[in-house]
């Protein structure tokens, strides 16, 4: 069964943004690439089991295998020597990007506390990165097995060209963009 923001892109968010850019051509309207979340484990890149713990909860999270992230040099202020154990990472796309990206809209935001929208700032080439606190605010993740409370970076990557069309495109999909 095709995922409901999917249907929702085709359905609505598509025409409306040929209408506003006054695209001539559909395949010029800025689509979602992937989704890409990330969680840094700082201090703990020593302890197996925060690590596992971390990987376990972004799995959960996400439907997909958790990739260990390391780092490509060391930097000695970060106590950080090449090769360490910097964070975990999941790529989602097609289907399950649309899936997890549902659940963030229509279940986890309205779950963070003290919600009030999310900034309009957008990296200018087409991507726009939220950062969770806590990742408790996912229904999968239950709060007495958790480790430790962990934050996350979600990185929404499309092929929009300009701020606006990304801004627009995440807006139609119904992303709570603070308009600015």
């Amino acid at each position: 069964m095709e995922p409901r923001l999917k249907i929702k892109y085709r359905e609505e968010v598509k025409p409306e943004l040929m209408k506003t850019f006054n695209y001539s051509n559909p395949m010029q309207v800025p689509r979602l690439l992937k989704i890409v979340i990330n969680s840094g484990v700082g201090r703990e890149n020593k302890d197996a089991k925060a690590i596992e713990s971390a990987q376990k909860e972004i799995e959960a999270i996400t439907g997909q295998k958790a990739v260990i992230t390391r780092g490509k040099k060391s930097i000695a202020g970060f106590n950080l020597r090449q090769g360490d154990i910097t964070g975990i990472m999941v790529t989602l796309r097609r289907d399950r990007m649309y899936e997890f990206l549902d659940r963030l809209i229509t279940v986890a935001l309205p779950r963070v506390r003290d919600f009030n929208g999310l900034p309009a700032k957008t990296d200018g080439q087409g991507g726009y990165t939220l950062g969770l606190r806590e990742q408790v605010v996912f229904p999968e993740i239950d709060y007495n097995s958790i480790y430790k409370i962990r934050g996350m970076n979600i990185t929404l990557v499309t092929n929009a060209r300009t701020p606006a069309e990304t801004l627009a495109l995440l807006r139609g999909l119904g992303l709570p963009i603070r308009e600015e």
